[in-house]
């Protein structure tokens, strides 16, 4: 696992111009191009996708929340939405519509009008093809202030539905035994708040000085 992570992520290093992988309080902000695992602070997993696909609804690759910290499925890209330029190391903004691109698999995080399998709640689903797939891949950024602070939890509103990422608090069985139901749900009192976690976070002007300090990925 880890192997496969490292030739993915020797190819992001390659491709940008302006990488600096921060430590802590090194980065405040969540960034255009950064690689990131999302926590869900209400019930304490990962958002997660892998090549499983739904056995109902929409039958895409499903998108789940897990334990373990040490999963490359875990780790997701932040794009701007289709059409729109984001430069590379840009703070996030809040109220800012992105997408979060699923790094192993280069599927776009994406919900629509389908039943949740567990709950009936809204379907979460990984779609797309290279990171290209439509106008159900774009959440809009709901933060407090200017821009999306690492350490602040934020919540994610999908853009076409207005349903907030989420997680039912139900899990599944075989084959993804023990991982948890990730939703669209209508309020924004449900588990709804997130955090970043590990990750590689970009800067857009590193200092002529700076260095290559890694995260825990």
């Amino acid at each position: 696992m880890y192997l496969v992570f490292e030739k993915n992520l020797s190819s992001f290093l390659f491709i940008s111009y302006f990488i600096v992988i921060v430590h802590g309080a090194q980065q405040r902000y969540v960034t255009c191009g950064s690689v990131i695992k999302l926590l869900n602070t209400d019930h304490r997993v990962r958002l997660h996708s892998h090549d499983i696909k739904y056995g109902s609804g929409s039958g895409q690759q499903s998108v789940t929340g897990t334990e373990v910290q040490e999963d490359v499925n875990s780790h997701w890209v932040v794009k701007a939405a289709t059409g729109k330029i984001c430069p590379r190391g840009e703070p996030i903004k809040c109220g800012s519509l992105i997408r979060l691109e699923h790094l192993e698999s280069k599927k776009n995080l994406h919900s629509h009008i389908f039943s949740s399998p567990l709950s009936a709640q809204q379907e979460i689903s990984c779609y797309g093809d290279n990171g290209e797939g439509d106008t159900g891949d774009h959440w809009q950024v709901i933060c407090s202030g200017e821009n999306w602070l690492r350490d602040e939890t934020v919540m994610l509103k999908h853009n076409d539905t207005d349903a907030y990422l989420g997680t039912s608090g139900r899990t599944f069985g075989r084959p993804i035994n023990g991982q948890m139901e990730v939703v669209g749900m209508r309020s924004s009192t449900g588990a709804v708040h997130w955090q970043t976690m590990e990750g590689v976070f970009l800067r857009n002007s590193p200092p002529m000085n700076s260095h290559h300090t890694h995260t825990e990925l």
